[in-house]
């Protein structure tokens, strides 16, 4: 058996493929089966957050479509309709349990803003403490594509960083992660993952667009990875053996932390934000930036590309294009061309001390691995 201990406090993330029919609707029997689990779980001791997706499956059936909509204003309003239906079934079957559901909807802003991210980690933690179990979900009525997390594996690594989980479970259809797809032949389970380079040779696949959920195994090992980022053990295994994952069993794929624990901004900005531009630094640069951890500055800026504003992400590339850092840069797109390849000092004594700022702080920078 692979050494895998539960852990008190505990994430788990379900997907919509597997609290949904054939027919796209919740099923009510596999939505009750994991509610035994969890409600085991706690009878154990465990401190439970369950991240769960498919508001917007639940909003099929009522508003009449045959499928997950392709365009965002649909997208959330089947979420407005289906949150509601998903909540009231959990309600329904964790009463039989004596347990409490409170809802939490997020967005990427309520986990990386520091203001926002202390009320959410407040208010989880109250939950937890009045023995409430708390049903996370992405508030996919008003996030927009830019704010959103794009499926719930991420918003579950995030949101154990959040609380200080020491176990992240993510639920699949599959058993785990195979060393090639498990549907096409044989492939061998991967056990444990130490190291990205455990992952030489496997080919990921991602769901299908047809179906009720926006996941594959693709995000649940970026979601695994970020996990293992911030110190926290994860894994990867079917819905079916969630009462084994929880007893400390071994199935599925576990991955195992990294000593360190990044911020959760440097986490989200490593692992979930999407790019919006690109910097090219000379050498020098990257030497500063990367090897002594240095801010980057206007100076040792050659090109910029992509559309972007003060504050968003953009990758920072190196002599040869390849992207080396990441971090929220302090100028608007149109701002940066005048000020490529200057000093701070000829910038603050010409264009006034507005400008001897730094393009990306060094606290606002994660190295790529």
């Amino acid at each position: 058996m692979v050494d895998r201990p539960g852990g008190r406090r505990v994430v788990v993330k379900v997907g919509s493929s597997s609290l949904t029919s054939a027919a796209g609707g919740l099923d009510r029997d596999r939505l009750d089966a994991l509610v035994d689990a969890l409600a085991s779980a706690r009878t154990d001791g465990h401190e439970l957050v369950l991240v769960s997706s498919g508001a917007i499956a639940s909003g099929l059936t009522p508003l009449g479509l045959a499928r997950r909509p392709r365009d965002l204003a649909t997208q959330q309003a089947a979420a407005s309709v289906g949150q509601g239906v998903l909540l009231h079934r959990y309600t329904e079957s964790c009463a039989r349990h004596g347990l409490v559901v409170g809802q939490v909807l997020l967005t990427a802003d309520d986990v990386v803003r520091r203001a926002h991210y202390r009320n959410a980690q407040r208010t989880l933690y109250r939950l937890l403490d009045l023995g409430v179990l708390p049903v996370v979900n992405e508030n996919d009525t008003v996030a927009t594509e830019e704010i959103r997390f794009g499926d719930n594996d991420r918003l579950a690594a995030l949101v154990a960083h959040l609380v200080h989980a020491e176990l992240l479970v993510l639920l699949s259809d599959v058993d785990g992660l195979f060393e090639s797809d498990p549907r096409r032949g044989s492939g061998r389970l991967i056990p444990e993952v130490h190291a990205h380079d455990d992952l030489d040779g496997v080919r990921l696949g991602r769901g299908g667009q047809s179906g009720p959920g926006t996941g594959g195994m693709a995000s649940k090992v970026a979601a695994a990875r970020m996990a293992a980022a911030a110190g926290i053990r994860a894994v990867v295994a079917s819905t079916s053996a969630v009462a084994e994952v929880l007893a400390g069993g071994s199935a599925g794929t576990s991955f195992v932390p990294t000593a360190s624990r990044l911020p959760t901004r440097l986490l989200w900005l490593a692992y979930a934000a999407t790019p919006r531009g690109r910097l090219h630094l000379d050498g020098g640069a990257v030497s500063a930036v990367i090897g002594r951890r240095m801010s980057l500055l206007p100076a040792g800026v050659v090109a910029v590309d992509g559309e972007f504003v003060a504050g968003d992400p953009v990758d920072l590339l190196d002599e040869n294009g390849h992207a080396v850092a990441r971090g929220l840069v302090n100028f608007d797109v149109g701002e940066l061309p005048a000020l490529l390849g200057r000093s701070t000092p000829d910038l603050a004594r010409e264009l006034g001390p507005a400008f001897s700022r730094e393009v990306v702080h060094r606290d606002e920078i994660v190295v790529l691995g």
